[in-house]
């Protein structure tokens, strides 16, 4: 994971691995293998995605969950939509998967459009993952079942998780603490808490002064 005030970093440092932005010092590897080394198609092919504000094509349901997949039957975009909890609210459409969803997918609702972003992420199969603020805009019951959603995606899959909420965070394997442009810290969520004083003082400010250690 990937924390830190805004403006500190935390979505340029991901933009470089699928490189929205080339490094001018040292390097980025993927698999051991500089990115710089890698066909732009090939390693953009196995780099997934999830940002806050997820950009969805005027055509319907279908076209957009098959986008980063033109070969996927309706039986495995059926399987994704349930996994994304999109499914729920797709087959109550007149049109079902073929319903036009609208520029922008102005027709859905912001927890829409996300399922619908992750069930075509998860359509992909990326070995790597980049959720970008993917559910910080939402409300608190569309904010469940995407983080339910989210949590099929990741299962089997390297996940790099940037957040500024910090509970979307707690539990991942090692979190990077950025400031001002800087790694300035890592380890656990309990690591971080003894012994990073940006991380306990992020922490401590969204839960008003109270850390469940």
């Amino acid at each position: 994971a990937l924390v830190g005030s805004s403006g500190s970093g935390k979505s340029t440092l991901a933009s470089l691995i699928p490189r929205f932005f080339d490094v001018e010092e040292g390097a980025v590897t993927f698999d051991g293998i500089d990115v710089r080394e890698l066909a732009l198609d090939d390693l953009r092919s196995r780099v997934g995605i999830v940002p806050q504000e997820p950009m969805l094509f005027a055509g319907t349901v279908r076209e957009n969950l098959v986008y980063g997949n033109l070969d996927a039957t309706q039986a495995e975009i059926e399987e994704v939509s349930r996994a994304a909890h999109a499914a729920e609210f797709i087959e109550t459409f007149p049109d079902g998967y073929d319903q036009v969803v609208g520029e922008r997918g102005v027709t859905l609702s912001a927890g829409q459009r996300q399922r619908i972003a992750i069930a075509r992420v998860m359509l992909e199969r990326p070995r790597l993952l980049i959720l970008d603020e993917a559910s910080s805009s939402l409300d608190s019951e569309s904010e469940a079942l995407v983080q339910d959603a989210l949590e099929h995606l990741m299962r089997g899959r390297t996940t790099l998780v940037i957040a500024h909420r910090l509970s979307t965070v707690i539990r991942s394997d090692r979190i990077l603490v950025l400031d001002q442009g800087r790694i300035v810290s890592e380890g656990s969520h309990l690591e971080l808490l003894e012994r990073s004083e940006v991380y306990d003082r992020l922490y401590r400010r969204q839960t008003h002064g109270v850390a469940a250690r």
